[in-house]
């Protein structure tokens, strides 16, 4: 199992319409979730920077094919069509990211 996390901002006025519909995620995108090997997936939002904090547990061996896997399912697709104007990338994430992923330095149990 390897931790992950990743980074995002988040337009002002969207935010209560990105809540609103997360907290009733389409079935067939948590399933999509499910089957791409990602657990305790958790989104974090810290005001007034407007950041989107992404936690979850990879657990497959694959992790680029997991993600094309997910990005290739038609519903997730209709899913970040939604999300992703409300959505501000960070100037600094690496290239093809959207998320910038952040780097694992502490973690205990």
């Amino acid at each position: 199992m390897k931790r992950m996390g990743f980074v995002l901002g988040i337009k002002a006025d969207q935010i209560a319409e990105y809540k609103r519909i997360h907290a009733a995620v389409w079935p067939e995108v948590l399933a999509t979730i499910a089957r791409c090997n990602i657990k305790n997936y958790t989104i974090f939002l810290k005001e007034p920077e407007n950041l989107l904090f992404a936690y979850f547990e990879y657990h497959g061996t694959d992790f680029k094919a997991d993600m094309a896997k997910m990005a290739a399912d038609p519903k997730t697709q209709e899913w970040w069509v939604i999300c992703e104007p409300m959505q501000v990338p960070l100037e600094t994430r690496k290239p093809g990211e959207w998320w910038a992923e952040m780097e694992d330095v502490f973690h205990t149990d």
